[in-house]
């Protein structure tokens, strides 16, 4: 995967197979610390400690339809070669806390990417079920958006109607820009 956002939107659509109805998706940028962090965070079904154990394992996957599962694992690896770090945190039940992160000046530290259209995609194919929460923060600065505010803005019109799409579209990108974060 080429940038951050492709790898947020993996682990997020994993947490939709888990059954997350709300994800929070966390970027914090420290400059002057010179740190990266990203936290995904759900409340689908969680795992247990040995399935813990085991989904850094490129080979290992609960999904039905493919045998391999990635994205953890490419995630993990993208941390280190940032000379980042890696963590899982589940409880069975509860869901499943992901965190990486990376020295934000390091030469091999991907791009965080596109997280403008990463968020829309995710609410467009599952927005309205699941509510997301993005939080941008650069230093002192921040961003938060909220699906489940915006549905109750929105009434009867559906959050991933096409012209509701182009607008949250608009916003992201101009909060993003805002906050000294997109190019």
């Amino acid at each position: 995967m080429q940038d951050l956002s492709l790898h947020i939107l993996d682990i997020v659509e994993n947490s939709i197979d888990a059954g997350a109805k709300k994800i929070e998706i966390i970027i914090k940028e420290n400059i002057r610390q010179n740190l990266l962090v990203l936290k995904i965070k759900d409340n689908g079904k969680g795992m247990d400690k040995n399935t813990i154990a085991k989904v850094l394992d490129p080979f290992y996957t609960t999904k039905k339809t493919r045998r391999v599962g990635l994205g953890l694992s490419m995630l993990a690896q993208a941390a280190k070669e940032a000379e980042g770090d890696f963590n899982i945190k589940s409880k069975k039940g509860k869901g499943t806390t992901v965190t990486a992160k990376f020295v934000h000046d390091h030469i091999d530290r991907k791009p965080i990417g596109n997280m403008a259209e990463t968020i829309i995609v995710l609410i467009a194919g599952k927005g309205m079920k699941v509510d997301f929460i993005y939080e941008h923060h650069k230093n002192s600065k921040n961003f938060v958006f909220d699906t489940k505010i915006i549905k109750n803005e929105l009434n009867d019109v559906p959050i991933n109607n096409a012209e509701v799409l182009n607008i949250l579209r608009k916003n992201i990108i101009k909060e993003l820009k805002r906050i000294g974060t997109m190019i």
